[in-house]
């Protein structure tokens, strides 16, 4: 006849169980970087700030860039504050109606 495992032997085979014993660790998720496909563009991320909020905050810089440019009396990076800002400008004008054409194609 067998004896019933006494609670000493159970608690004792336990403690080794979790102390002794290697436990293999879990495979972390293999990483996946967002990706901008036409499901997240559907949703409802819809750029909040207009056309005239951006616009005026870039300018805004530039001038104040421009401010320290002509105090300083450097006129070579007053020429390219220009040059840059007008750059800039056309980009995000760009940026802004590739913007708008895709939320009207909603």
């Amino acid at each position: 006849m067998m004896e019933p495992p006494s609670a000493r032997r159970l608690m004792l085979g336990a403690a080794k169980k979790i102390f002794l014993e290697p436990t293999k660790p879990a495979a972390p998720a293999p990483f996946e970087p967002p990706r901008l496909t036409p499901a997240v563009i559907q949703e409802k991320n819809r750029m909040s700030r207009s056309r005239d909020r951006i616009l005026a905050n870039l300018e805004e810089m530039y001038t104040e860039a421009f401010a320290r440019a002509k105090a300083s009396g450097d006129d070579s990076q007053m020429a390219s504050l220009d040059f840059a800002y007008r750059r800039e400008q056309l980009y995000f004008e760009i940026l802004l109606d590739v913007r708008d054409g895709i939320e009207k194609g909603r």
